[in-house]
Parts: structure tokens; C-alpha cells; sequence
């Protein structure tokens, strides 16, 4: 064996979806690219804001010394401080450029964070469904993922957190909007989180945090609200990106902030200063951030997203899907007909739909669509979804 027994069980976990990746490949090559419906994938299919274009043309042909030199782990004081200045609008809290690290995308700043805060054993709670690569992230800084089950709509379930919970536990993980839920947790229940963590934290004599993996915040839909994390629970961090909102995923672009009210605010930062450097990372892009630095709160016009979801959720509901309409993001998480969603995704495949199997998300008997495509893929696939549900 050539690699690593950790690395050999984690593809062995995720053989399925090598393999589901391969027979997509196989389709296309068979039938053409644009005969398969990829909803795989949650890779962006709107072009950057044209200020991004016009931000990064003005960058790239600025001069001036050491702008592409090494600089601060934690990144450019003034990308920072902008970033700063609109994180505190956005969460309704005072944060300061000392409470902000850039980083190589949202990615990046998770595995930042948890190379900072995990003891070899701790444990990390995050609620199921959730992004698949967390249980990778955790163990990459020899912590353990563990899963909560959440609400039929999937909300919180405070109940299930707190029976979760065990001496070992050091942070629970959120994200929300939710891949692959699209579910935005309420304030209240944010709240109740945050009363959860104080409490335990207080009983153990240990702090537990709270991290929000934040990368789909700007895009949500009728009008809905992302809560502010740093309102609900002092112990906390955000880490996101700007790969949804501007369209950039492949520029590998975020940050981290700490909650201007943690206890061990200072401690945490340096620890995260040191972790950006010696995982490699060494620094964010120095060209993306100073690009970004003039794009708070710049985003794709989120309503094209919306009309996508509508469009899915309006023919998959004709067709008899049973689903819960997300709230954000770009994917819908139905139903699947039968409880083995690799064979129902499987068969999808015939109709060259691909989309991925709910196991994956911690979440069986449901499979993952991705509607950041073109409307015509969502229109010419519904009849595919429509057979094979009847079929079953």
C-alpha cells in the first residue's frame, strides 16, 4: 500500500462518490456533455459582478512596492479593516481588523481555526445534514466528528446538540444557509444554542464554541434573514468566502473573524496568526484581497438563483417529489422514493441526471440537487425525475 491507512479508509468512505463522478464522466464522454443534466456539483454558474472584473483590472495594473510580496499572516491591515467595517453592519457587533484573518477560501479558515482549538480526541458536533468534507477537516487536526440529527424541516434540534455533548466536546459547526439543506437557522434557535454552549461550557469549565460556516450567507430567498452568530453567542467565530456570492470559487478567497467578546479572543487570534502559516497556506492571495478589499457586500444578482429554485421546485412538486423548499444557497435536498438513495441516484443516471446521494451529507433516503445550472438543464431533466419517480 503506497498511501496512507487514514487516507486509504477516507477513499474507501468515498468510493461511492468517486465512483459517481466516474460514470458521469462516462456519460458525457458516451452521450455529450450537453445531453447529461450535471446538478452535481455546487460550482457556481453566474458570472463575477462586473465591478469584480472592473476591480481586479484596476489591481492588476496598479504598482507600488511589495504588492506581491509576503505581508502579515493574517493578511493586508487594510483588506482587514474593510472587511471589518461591513462584518460589523452585517452581524450588528464592533469587530476590528485584529478580529479578522484572510484566508484561502472558507476551507482554509475551518481548517485554521480547528488546527488552533482541537486536542488530539476532542470532538466536534455539527448537525446532519452537513458539508461532507467536515468529517475530513476534523480529522485532519485529529479530532472526531460527530453528528446530530435535526428537525424534519431541518432546523436545529437544541435537544439532540445537547445529547450529543460529552467532556470531550470542544466546538460545535454550523452552516447556514445549509448545504445541502438550503435551511437558514432562526434567530431563536441560535439563541437557544448559545444559552446550551454557555451552559455546558460553565458546567464542564471549559469553553465549547460555536463556529458558523458562513460561504452561502448572501444568497437567500423571499426576503429572508441570515441571524448574526456574534449576537447570539460570545464564544463564536465565522468563517466564509467569496467564492458563492461573487462567483469566484476558484480564487480560493475568505476570512475567519472571532467574536469580538470571547474570553480568550487574543489567545485564539495568535494561535489562528500561527496555524494560517504552518498548514501551508502561509497567506490569502495577495491580489484577491485587494481586490475583495473594494467589494463589501458586492454580490450576483441573487433573484437568477431564486428563479432557478422556483423553476426545480415547481416541477419536481408536479412530479410528486416531496422536499422542503430551501431558504438560501443553491440546492435542493428531496425525498427519495425508496431509503437506498445511491441505487435512486443510480437510477437517475439512466435518464443522464446526476445528482448525489443523501448518505454522503450524513443523511439517507434523501438525495442532493445543485440548481446553480442553466434554466434549460432544469427544464429538460424534469421528465427524467418524473419517470424514474413514477417508476418507483
Amino acid at each position: 500500500m503506497t498511501t496512507a491507512k487514514k487516507i486509504q479508509m477516507f477513499l474507501e468512505q468515498s468510493s461511492w462518490i468517486r465512483k459517481m463522478f466516474e460514470q458521469g464522466a462516462q456519460l458525457k464522454e458516451r452521450h455529450g456533455a450537453e445531453q447529461v443534466f450535471d446538478f452535481s456539483l455546487g460550482n457556481p454558474n453566474l458570472e463575477p459582478p462586473a465591478r469584480f472584473k472592473e476591480v481586479l483590472l484596476d489591481v492588476a495594473k496598479s504598482s507600488g512596492s511589495g504588492h506581491h510580496s509576503y505581508m502579515p499572516n493574517t493578511g493586508y491591515l487594510s483588506v482587514r479593516q474593510a472587511v471589518a467595517e461591513f462584518l460589523s453592519s452585517e452581524q450588528g457587533v464592533a469587530v476590528t481588523a485584529d478580529e479578522v484573518i484572510m484566508t484561502c477560501g472558507a476551507a482554509g479558515a475551518l481548517n485554521v481555526i480547528l488546527k488552533a482549538v482541537l486536542d488530539p480526541g476532542d470532538e466536534v458536533i455539527t448537525p446532519a445534514p452537513y458539508f461532507v468534507e467536515y468529517g475530513f477537516y476534523v480529522s485532519n487536526h485529529v479530532g472526531t466528528l460527530k453528528t446530530a440529527p435535526t428537525r424534519s424541516d431541518f432546523s436545529l434540534d437544541i435537544e439532540a446538540i445537547g445529547a450529543a455533548i460529552t467532556p470531550r466536546t470542544k466546538a460545535v459547526l454550523i452552516n447556514s444557509p445549509n448545504n445541502p439543506t438550503g435551511q437558514i437557522y432562526s434567530k431563536e434557535s441560535l439563541l437557544q444554542l448559545g444559552a446550551l454552549l454557555t451552559e455546558e461550557s460553565s458546567r464542564s469549565n471549559h469553553t465549547l464554541y460555536l463556529i458558523s460556516d458562513e460561504p452561502y450567507r448572501k444568497i437567500v430567498f423571499d426576503g429572508a434573514e441570515v441571524p448574526s452568530i456574534f449576537a447570539c453567542y460570545a464564544e463564536s467565530m465565522i468563517v466564509t468566502s467569496y467564492s458563492k456570492d461573487l462567483s469566484i470559487p476558484g480564487e480560493r478567497i475568505g476570512f475567519l473573524a472571532v467574536n469580538p467578546k470571547a474570553t480568550h479572543k487574543e489567545e485564539l487570534l495568535a494561535g489562528m496568526a500561527l496555524t494560517n502559516r504552518i498548514l501551508g497556506y502561509v497567506n490569502a492571495p495577495a491580489l484577491m484581497q485587494r481586490t475583495v478589499q473594494s467589494l463589501q457586500g458586492v454580490s450576483v444578482d441573487t433573484t437568477i438563483y431564486q428563479k432557478k429554485r422556483d423553476l426545480l421546485c415547481d416541477g419536481l412538486s408536479e412530479c410528486g417529489y416531496e422536499f422542503v423548499k430551501p431558504k438560501g444557497a443553491f440546492y435542493l435536498f428531496p425525498k427519495t422514493p425508496l431509503q437506498d438513495d445511491v441505487a435512486f441516484v443510480n437510477a437517475l443516471q439512466e435518464e443522464l441526471i446526476l445528482t448525489v446521494p443523501g448518505s454522503g451529507f450524513g443523511a439517507p433516503g434523501y438525495f442532493r440537487i445543485a440548481f446553480c445550472v442553466d434554466d434549460d438543464t432544469i427544464k429538460r431533466a424534469l421528465p427524467g425525475f418524473a419517470r424514474i419517480l413514477k417508476r418507483f
